[in-house]
This record gives structure tokens, sequence and C-alpha cells, in this order.
């Protein structure tokens, strides 16, 4: 659900990401719902991922532990580019909140805060 990521540092990173046809949170044409949650959730995993390569550190798991203030304005049609961004807002231990937005253009799609429960299996 991630197509590019194009900047990461510490505490944020920004991803695009192309709605195209066959993907399997497309319904009727549009992304749906889940599929903007999901877009978040792999933004903040594109970071981890990205920053766990470069410090060569072990890749571990990420699950959605809990989302909070879930706003969703519309859907994106079919060959959307999506620009997602997350900012961590707090890391303890082995839970990370993230606050994440999805845009298309100069339009806000959808914003959530985000916990995250980073698995200490690989």
């Amino acid at each position: 659900m991630v197509d590019k990521l194009v900047y990461c540092d510490d505490n944020r990173a920004r991803t695009n990401f192309l709605v195209q046809e066959g993907n399997i949170l497309v319904e009727d044409g549009v992304l749906v719902e889940a599929g903007l949650v999901e877009n978040i959730a792999q933004t903040a995993a594109a970071r981890s991922g990205y920053l766990s390569k470069i410090e060569k550190k072990i890749l571990h798991i990420g699950y959605i532990g809990d989302v909070k203030n879930l706003e969703i304005a519309s859907l994106p049609k079919i060959n959307a580019l999506l620009e997602t961004e997350i900012t961590i807002k707090n890391q303890i231990f082995d839970i990370t909140v993230i606050s994440g937005k999805v845009m298309c253009g100069n339009k806000i799609l959808a914003q959530c805060e985000m916990k995250i429960f980073i698995s200490n299996k690989s």
C-alpha cells in the first residue's frame, strides 16, 4: 500500500501510493476506508524498515493496536496519487503512537492517530 518512500527522518515519513484497480481494498472504483487506514500504517512500516536497514538493525513486525480520531473526508478513485505523512508522537518500549494523514493534491482525504505495537519476533 506504499509505492515510494519519499522522505524519512527520526520523527516523520512521507510516501506516495497510486490507487490501482486490482488492489484488494478497491471497491466500485474507489479505495475503501480500510485502504486509507492501511496506507497510513504501511507508511509507518516503511519508515521503520528504512531506519532499521540504515542502522543495520533487525526488522520487527508491527501491528495496529488502536486507531483514534479517524476522519475520512473522501475516498480516492482509481489512478489517484496519494501522499501520506506520518509523524511520531510518542514512542515507549514496543509501542509507537503516530499521527497520520492521507492527501490527494491539496485535499486531506483521511487522518487519524494510531498505536502500533512492535513484536520482539522478527
